[in-house]
């Protein structure tokens, strides 16, 4: 792929580099961010967080704790404390409000891995998506992680999750992380196109559960300004939840993209020249060429 016919060649052009990455670029300062202060704590002393995403607390008063994990450990029957279900509670009230799996692209460390791999898989010029995962395959990872939690009394996924390893490992030496970082690279790059996060990873559909009914939306409320570029698919990590919002002449007029599988990385928004999207909430489902015979017939 030449740069000329990159996704986003277009928008680089007309409006500059920078705008076409704006969202990622702010994905990328927020995931090294939420890495950096839970690194600063053991690495130099600054304790503005302890802990990790599983269960963490923040200025020594706000503990927050990931649902998922806290699912797990309903599931392993340990009694919790009232402290953790409220972290899990403020931490739920938060992905339903922003998104589920704004954490999959705005959060986890591993997303930059994938990203890499997707990258990479392009500069090669593998074509075709690989071998194909149906979702149903995640839903049977996440239902396992509960059954073994279940069984063994333990929460057994945090033993193996990426993320969790890879914080281990960067405080305390990566070890077999590193085997498992690469194997998810690998995965992504030679065996199938954003397998791992968009069809295998039992965290990205514990949190895509959670967005499909979050309120933040990205819409694609311009959608007649279409030219079919297609560059909003090529660089979608979860492209068949654009086709929905870009059909104009169906019945359903809402432009929303509604699918939890969403990650609202806004990396649409960054390549689109037409300027097709943007962020709404999903209370707001009035279609862009609605809009536009609205403005011609006002005086």
């Amino acid at each position: 792929m030449t740069p000329t016919n990159m996704p986003g060649a277009d928008r680089i052009a007309d409006a500059g580099w920078l705008k076409a990455h704006e969202w990622l670029l702010l994905r990328r300062v927020s995931q090294l961010s939420i890495l950096g202060l839970f690194l600063l704590g053991p690495l130099a002393g600054i304790w503005f967080v302890k802990g990790n995403l599983s269960s963490s607390l923040t200025l020594e008063f706000l503990t927050l704790t990931d649902p998922y994990v806290l699912l797990q450990s309903l599931f392993a029957g340990h009694v919790m404390q009232s402290t953790a279900i409220t972290g899990a509670l403020i931490v739920l009230a938060f992905y339903m409000l922003v998104g589920g799996r704004v954490y999959c692209s705005w959060v986890c460390p591993i997303n930059i891995v994938t990203d890499a791999a997707n990258w990479l898989r392009k500069r090669l010029d593998i074509k075709g998506q690989g071998l194909r995962f149906s979702i149903k395959t995640g839903y049977w990872i996440f239902a396992m992680t509960l059954i073994v939690a279940s069984l063994t009394h333990s929460i057994a996924w945090e033993l193996v999750n990426p993320v969790s390893m890879l914080y281990r490992g960067v405080l305390y030496g990566m070890g077999t992380a590193w085997l498992i970082i690469l194997a998810i690279f690998l995965f992504d790059v030679f065996v199938s196109r954003r397998g791992w996060c968009a069809h295998l990873c039992p965290v990205g559909i514990f949190y895509g559960l959670l967005g499909s009914k979050s309120v933040l939306r990205v819409t694609a409320m311009n959608r007649e300004q279409c030219n079919d570029c297609m560059d909003c698919f090529f660089v979608c990590p979860e492209p068949q939840v654009i086709k929905p919002a870009l059909k104009v002449l169906t019945d359903d007029k809402n432009p929303l993209i509604q699918s939890g599988r969403c990650t609202n990385c806004a990396r649409c928004i960054d390549v689109c020249n037409q300027n097709v999207f943007s962020f709404t909430t999903r209370f707001n489902k009035q279609d862009g060429m609605h809009l536009q015979k609205q403005k011609e017939i006002m005086p």
